[in-house]
């Protein structure tokens, strides 16, 4: 099929809407890096808001770069989970099978940051993904997964300053856990409703402070595991041998190891949480067609390879069987890290760990309430969200949002009654699976994006950014997503291992999105696209007279260290 007739239709609206001026500028609709208005609200009211909005371009602030992005992403993906959770993942599956559990969650990330790039290059909308879904599945499906998104960020921010409060124990019960809540409630509120640059440089400091702190354990403990430290005798593959290099988990045999092997799926998903959010402010970035592939390449890379490594040595210098792998405090008393360090006698590395790791969980928070507040902010942009929630600040900050977000905050109180805390467990645990919901949304609509493309006969080349396999890639991750969500919580089916808990968080939230999308489908009589209707030509009319500014390079001594993010 032709595209040429379609072409040639949205190159004469953007003429007749653009002005009269005879500055190329002007002609595209485009001037002084803004985009004018009147183009603008025809997209809106030609796609209901599926490209970049009059509003979006108006009310926010293009405030974050490619070093911002890319260490948001980092920031994203390198948490407690890194730093905390891989003792228990060598501890169910051992060594080997950790590593592997893993590698193949890393292939899947690596899978959904490629997909995301090339639809967010296309499409750089505030919500990224809940916005893509209506532009190229069903508006039903933005919906669902939009609430979800809103609903999971609402539990999220409290539950992680909830866990600020349990690692400032390590160091002193002396001072009330309500201090330390009301502390962070109100630095989370302050980064939120600033300038988003001062959200995205406060994240590339706390992005910076884990890569050096991950850098510096992975060298210190392959010097360990090396017999580097006088009188530490070398380990090597010590562990991969006794106790083995998997661990028998529920089952016996070779059932069970693999069954070990696949319980550090689920545990691997939720590690690599955040990468996802990556776009959410893709309206707020400068050069976005640039900018957001760069960070999907480089961020993964830098992400799976601090992942691979660190499991890696923690597998040399900690033994599957270590007692101290139960440590259930969680601070940095139970990190693999600290474990392995523990026999080199460095006293100081369980504080340096936890420091870092309470940065993680503000860093956490911080990058929720920014997912979040554009989530919401773009459900009001297709009327599927209080109009309110559009009110923005003069710098650009959707503060309506920021404020419904710092309402739940206050959740986080709960936290000082026991029976209170269990329900709001419960309650975070409805959302657990929504991590995979999110991968699965991602991925459906880049395999739309490329069916339509080759529906409509519109040359791969003309994508802002696009790979040859990142098709057969989606697919594979999609599949293999699918699998993880209905098989991560099969602990609880076998005996003796019932868990009403672990049942909710595991399968919970698979009704609840499917219920959100088909009352809101039954109600709003919305329809699957089709594949020739998705309106691609105009989409990529858009990239394509808005280029990217000429690129800056580093020069200095910000050459020494840009290799990180540049």
């Amino acid at each position: 099929m032709s595209t040429e007739p379609l072409l040639a239709e949205s190159r004469r609206r953007l003429q007749r809407l653009s002005s009269s001026s005879s500055s190329p500028s002007s002609d595209m609709g485009y001037e002084n890096g803004m985009v004018h208005e009147d183009v603008l609200d025809a997209y809106r009211d030609d796609h209901d808001a599926d490209l970049v909005t009059a509003t979006e371009a108006r009310s926010l602030s293009r405030g974050l770069g490619q070093r911002h992005l890319s260490m948001i992403a980092i920031a994203g993906a390198v948490g407690t989970g890194l730093f905390l959770g891989l003792g228990g993942a060598i501890q169910t599956a051992g060594p080997l099978g950790a590593l592997l559990g893993y590698a193949i969650v890393g292939l899947i990330v690596c899978a959904v940051t490629f997909a995301l790039g090339e639809v967010a290059a296309l499409l750089p909308v505030t919500g990224s993904f809940v916005r893509h879904a209506e532009f190229l599945v069903d508006p039903a499906l933005g919906f669902a997964v939009g609430w979800n998104l809103v609903y999971g960020a609402a539990l999220s921010i409290p539950s992680e300053l909830t866990a600020i409060c349990v690692l400032f124990t390590f160091w002193t019960e002396d001072v009330h856990p309500a201090a330390y809540i009301m502390s962070f409630i109100t630095l989370t509120f302050i980064v939120g409703i600033a300038f988003v640059r001062v959200f995205g440089e406060v994240e590339f400091v706390f992005a910076l402070l884990k890569v050096l702190l991950i850098v510096f354990l992975i060298i210190f403990d392959i010097i360990v595991a090396a017999g580097g430290i006088p009188g530490i005798p070398a380990t090597g593959f010590k562990y991969w041998r006794d106790p083995g290099p998997f661990v028998e988990h529920i089952a016996s045999g070779n059932w069970g190891r693999f069954l070990g092997f696949w319980s550090v799926l689920a545990s691997a998903v939720f590690s690599f949480a955040g990468v996802e959010s990556i776009a959410m402010p893709a309206a707020e970035l400068r050069n976005p067609a640039r900018a957001i592939p760069r960070a999907c390449k480089r961020v993964f890379i830098r992400v799976l390879l601090f992942y691979m490594l660190a499991i890696f040595v923690v597998g040399l210098l900690v033994a599957s069987d270590d007692d101290r792998l139960n440590d259930s405090s969680g601070t940095a008393a139970q990190s693999p890290f600290v474990i392995a360090a523990s026999a080199a006698g460095i006293s100081a590395i369980p504080s340096v760990v936890n420091a870092v790791v309470i940065t993680s969980a503000w860093s956490s928070s911080n990058q929720t309430l920014l997912s979040g507040t554009r989530v919401l902010y773009a459900l009001a942009l297709k009327g599927q969200a209080p109009r309110v929630f559009l009110r923005t600040t003069s710098w650009g900050t959707p503060y309506a949002c920021v404020l419904f977000y710092t309402a739940f905050m206050f959740l986080s109180f709960l936290s000082l009654d026991s029976s209170a805390l269990t329900v709001f467990w419960y309650l975070v645990d409805l959302t657990a699976a929504s991590v995979l919901v999110s991968w699965i949304t991602v991925l459906v609509n880049h395999i739309r994006l490329k069916l339509a493309v080759t529906k409509q006969g519109i040359p791969v080349s003309r994508l802002p950014w696009h790979n040859w396999w990142s098709y057969y890639s989606s697919v594979l991750a999609l599949i293999m997503c699918i699998i993880i969500l209905l098989t991560g919580g099969f602990e609880v089916f076998t005996a003796g291992n019932w868990s009403a808990s672990g049942f909710i968080s595991a399968y919970l939230d698979i009704p609840l999105v499917l219920g959100a999308y088909l009352i809101f489908k039954y109600i709003k009589k919305t329809r699957i696209a089709s594949l020739k209707s998705i309106p691609l030509d105009d989409a990529i009319i858009q990239a394509e007279q808005y280029p990217d500014d000429p690129q800056e390079k580093s020069d200095g001594w910000k050459r020494a260290v840009s290799w990180i993010w540049d």
